[in-house]
């Protein structure tokens, strides 16, 4: 037994069942000993090893399991770096196993060294070793996958191409010597009772409470329910959260954030008491103001608690365990009037994404092609969005009910993930839909080689729909809107213009399916023809670029600056010009524009 043989029956005795990688000569060893173990574990070819490193991130995502993805040396390991910061900033765990020049050529300038330790110093900060000697398995990487869970994070195992095709001999019995055994047992820490019964003082006082919920709570959904209905609160949700709890809940106000939904921000304007679970919100301003709100978080990490705000009790645990044991000491609140205001505030919301979604554009406004999809998804969809404005739109239009999954790159907010997270997906869940939302910057960036992996794989998947929705608007368009909204900049088309390429057709010419919308009479159809496919299937959108992906706490200076850029140069005639400003905001404001005192009202 070869070492690179080793590895494959150690990954495969932690129950690993997919690498995602791209082949390369510093990796040599390990690929002849998939050939010899007859591909298990299943040796999934990206087109990028970008690409392979996004997949194992989604893969890990959807299904809760160790993501590993693989590389040659230099080059190679280089590409993955994207994805694995990726999984690092949104607390996936991802292993890396990555080659190295052999180790007589380390240190001589050779051909693709690199010092991988480095390199690889920061994204895998928690574990990054280099094996040398075949004896330092298997505690290498039994350690790099047991940190990957606990930390819920990157590690690397970096293992020269030498040091590969090297006989395996296990550690002995003997002084330094490593040995190591398999698994790790479950736990679910929870917080002294002390601390518990000063959070409960805290959220039993309060009147008006608001709930933040992050990924960290999603195995808590029946507990969140259950403190909801004590405590009268709403509840919002970050959007790695998004899936936590259903949307179908007349309290659940929706994403926050730069992408949010107005209700969130109302829910944090007016409560006087916050508890965070399992959220790590970078955005402080969309909390409520330090000296307005009581406040509580829930978090299973010690290393993440007590950030983002001035929080009065910290509670380190995981949040399941931590509410079963919260939730006794709460009282029921008898006054509901707090609830019924969150609850008027998300019903107007969607009465207003349904009047946003409504407007006319040229040809398609990209909120009717999102919305349109939201009474169609299946009960177990898998649903994705790509970096960038149609981000957006998934975070104010799709709904989560359910067993619905849905993820994006949350702290990163890279793009390119879209369609690799999707494609990981489906080999977590072959079984079940898969939906990504993608802009045509990330479809060029990246996307459309990656339907080629598709095209490969989708006949092992049960279920074999995979849909990739492109809105094509031929600019890269949130940072064009937030060039408009920030500085009131016209667009910069030697930046931001894309050209047109026929995404449906590209699917078609490989063998998937697809179709072009240029109407919003098609949309409808169009989701349906997708949803109905037997195999893969592209949905290309043509939209309209001039429709805002407005925040809800935007300024009407910032809103009349954003409509004057794009009538700028409209008339030289200072009053046409302002005319044209007027105009421009009642269409991107259906129903009016906002009050100077409530800056992003919509309705």
């Amino acid at each position: 037994m070869k070492v690179s043989d080793y590895v494959l029956q150690r990954l495969r005795e932690w129950d690993v069942s997919h690498v995602f990688g791209y082949a390369g000569d510093g990796i040599n060893g390990l690929l002849a000993a998939w050939g010899r173990a007859e591909n298990k574990p299943v040796f999934v070819q990206a087109r990028h090893e970008e690409m392979a490193a996004f997949e194992a991130v989604g893969y890990a995502k959807f299904s809760g399991r160790l993501g590993v993805c693989a590389a040659t040396s230099g080059p190679g390991a280089i590409h993955l770096l994207n994805g694995l910061y990726d999984a690092k900033l949104d607390h996936v765990p991802v292993v890396a196993i990555v080659g190295q020049t052999a180790r007589s050529a380390m240190g001589g300038s050779y051909q693709q060294e690199v010092d991988l330790q480095s390199l690889y110093k920061d994204v895998a900060s928690d574990f990054c070793e280099t094996v040398t000697v075949p004896e330092q398995l298997p505690n290498v990487l039994d350690r790099a996958i047991r940190t990957a869970y606990a930390r819920r994070s990157v590690t690397a195992v970096i293992i020269p191409g030498d040091v590969q095709e090297l006989d395996y001999t296990p550690p002995p019995h003997a002084f330094k010597m490593v040995p190591s055994s398999l698994g790790m047992g479950q736990y679910a820490p929870v917080p002294a009772q002390e601390d518990l019964t000063r959070a409960a003082e805290v959220l039993n006082a309060g009147e008006k409470v608001a709930v933040l919920l992050g990924q960290g709570a999603r195995g808590a959904r029946a507990q969140v329910e259950q403190l909801a209905e004590l405590t009268g609160a709403g509840v919002a949700k970050a959007l790695l959260g998004k899936d936590v709890l259903s949307d179908e809940l007349p309290y659940v106000t929706g994403s926050i954030g730069l992408l949010g939904t107005r209700p969130s921000w109302e829910l944090m304007q007016n409560c006087d008491t916050l508890l965070v679970i399992g959220s790590n919100l970078p955005y402080s301003q969309f909390l409520p103001e330090y000296d307005q709100a009581r406040a509580v978080q829930i978090d299973i990490d010690p290393h993440m608690i007590g950030m983002r705000y001035p929080f009065e009790v910290n509670l380190v645990g995981d949040a399941a365990a931590t509410l079963d044991r919260l939730l006794p000491l709460l009282r029921r609140k008898k006054a509901r009037k707090w609830r019924e205001e969150v609850e008027s505030n998300v019903k107007r919301w969607w009465e207003v994404m349904q009047r946003r979604a409504d407007v006319s554009a040229k040809p398609i406004n990209p909120e009717h092609a999102v919305h349109a999809l939201d009474p169609l998804l299946p009960h177990d969809a898998i649903l994705t969005a790509d970096s960038g404005s149609s981000a957006n739109w998934y975070a104010r239009h799709l709904r989560m009910r359910g067993d619905m999954r849905g993820s994006l790159s949350g702290t990163l907010a890279t793009m390119g993930p879209g369609v690799p997270y999707v494609i990981g997906a489906k080999f977590a869940h072959p079984d079940r839909p898969a939906i990504a939302l993608v802009g045509d910057g990330a479809m060029q960036m990246n996307g459309m080689a990656e339907l080629i992996t598709a095209k490969a794989y989708w006949q092992e998947w049960s279920d074999p729909r995979l849909i990739i929705a492109v809105l094509n608007n031929q600019d890269l368009n949130q940072v064009t809107w937030e060039m408009r909204a920030m500085s009131g900049a016209p667009q910069f088309l030697p930046s931001q213009h894309l050209p047109d390429v026929p995404y449906a057709e590209f699917a078609r010419s490989i063998g998937l399916g697809g179709v072009r919308v240029e109407s919003p009479e098609d949309v409808e159809d169009a989701w349906r023809q997708a949803l109905a496919a037997d195999r893969p299937f592209v949905v290309e959108f043509v939209t309209d670029p001039d429709v805002p992906p407005i925040p809800p706490h935007a300024t009407l200076d910032q809103i009349e600056a954003a409509a004057a850029s794009l009538v700028k140069g409209d008339s030289a005639t200072p009053g046409v010009v302002k005319q044209g400003v007027k105009a421009k905001i009642q269409e991107m404001l259906p129903g009016g524009k906002p009050r100077q005192d409530e800056p992003g009202r919509e309705d």
